[in-house]
């Protein structure tokens, strides 16, 4: 492997573990789910770039639709919070 894919992996996953202990630590709900999303959106990274060192083009295929998922899950939070968020009927 190269030494600029070995780079990018190892910066990607520390910046993994860090958006792992936000999503625990963090104060509040939207701060949790904004650690969600950077760690779904590492993940997909992670995903493209092992695509592109081991040559699998499919790969590729699901770190798209991995990225669409997170996508939707960031639409149904925005939309969540916009009506009002938890309640205690």
């Amino acid at each position: 492997m190269s030494t600029v894919i070995m780079l990018s992996l190892i910066l990607m996953t520390l910046a993994l573990c860090l958006a792992f202990v936000r999503l625990f630590i963090g104060p509040s709900l939207p701060d949790r789910v904004v650690a969600l999303e950077l760690f779904s959106s590492m993940i997909v990274g992670i995903v493209g770039v092992v695509a592109i060192a081991t040559d699998v083009p499919s790969l590729l295929d699901v770190a798209i639709v991995m990225a669409l998922m997170a996508f939707m899950a960031a639409i149904g939070f925005a939309r969540f919070l916009e009506r009002g968020g938890p309640r205690d009927d």
